[in-house]
């Protein structure tokens, strides 16, 4: 019998795996264009220390991948999501913009990375449809080296004034029309503002991550519409005590 957690989970890859095709569109549409913005900043955060290895975990169709493969081709990245679908469209862009980036199936609450492997992993508006938040969390951990960075850009509950008291309108009431129009799920950009309303507000992140090991930070971009957290693993202190595994595992190969 599944479990709360697995119930969840296959529902929203169920969900991902069906709006695959028009995601794109839709993202840039329902965000007019702005969400690249935040991408940008994201993929800057990220490679502020100059990774050698990075995981774009929930991926989706490797926006964010290509990005940081575009502005540092000499690093290793890694897509990863729960989706075929997805993965097989991010595929699609990676070859025609003429990039090597391998995409893997990949569930956020059981990497199939060995410990200490990549040196910084971005997520965009992904971590909010993780099953489980602080299992997540101990995962990406795991994976990460000792000085490894974690960047999450997501959408938090919006402002309960000035811009957002326009954008939860917006979010609540044109997206999924929109986005129901365009996609065929209405269902899919129903859940988008009833899944933003349940995530946890920024400080709140911030603490959870904090527990998890990272030292975190945070900034508001938009009027608070979206939150970049930045969560650094801290330095082991004895060199003996740094391993770093060269190979990971996936039942699928791009």
């Amino acid at each position: 019998m599944q479990n709360a957690t697995e119930a969840k989970a296959q529902a929203i890859q169920k969900m991902f795996s069906e709006i695959a095709p028009r995601y794109d569109l839709l993202n840039r549409i329902l965000s007019a264009g702005v969400d690249r913005v935040w991408r940008v900043a994201a993929v800057k955060a990220a490679l502020e220390k100059n990774p050698g290895r990075i995981l774009d975990l929930a991926t989706g169709t490797g926006d964010i991948a290509l990005l940081l493969k575009k502005v540092a081709p000499q690093a290793e990245v890694i897509g990863g999501d729960f989706a075929p679908p997805m993965l097989e469209l991010a595929r699609q862009k990676a070859q025609k913009a003429g990039l090597s980036i391998p995409f893997v199936e990949a569930d956020a609450l059981k990497l199939p990375f060995p410990d200490q492997h990549f040196d910084a992993v971005t997520i965009a508006f992904g971590f909010r449809n993780f099953a489980d938040y602080p299992r997540a969390l101990a995962e990406l951990y795991r994976v990460i080296t000792p000085g490894g960075r974690l960047c999450i850009l997501e959408f938090p509950p919006p402002p309960k004034s000035g811009l957002g008291v326009l954008y939860r309108f917006y979010f609540t009431r044109i997206l999924p029309l929109i986005g129901g129009l365009i996609s065929g799920s209405a269902s899919a950009y129903r859940y988008l503002p009833e899944s933003v309303e349940r995530f946890p507000d920024p400080s709140t992140l911030a603490n959870m991550m904090s527990k998890a090991g990272f030292s975190t930070r945070y900034q508001l971009f938009t009027g608070g519409i979206t939150a970049l957290h930045t969560g650094d693993k801290p330095v082991l202190t004895s060199p003996s005590l740094i391993t770093r595994s060269g190979e990971f595992h996936s039942g699928k190969q791009p």
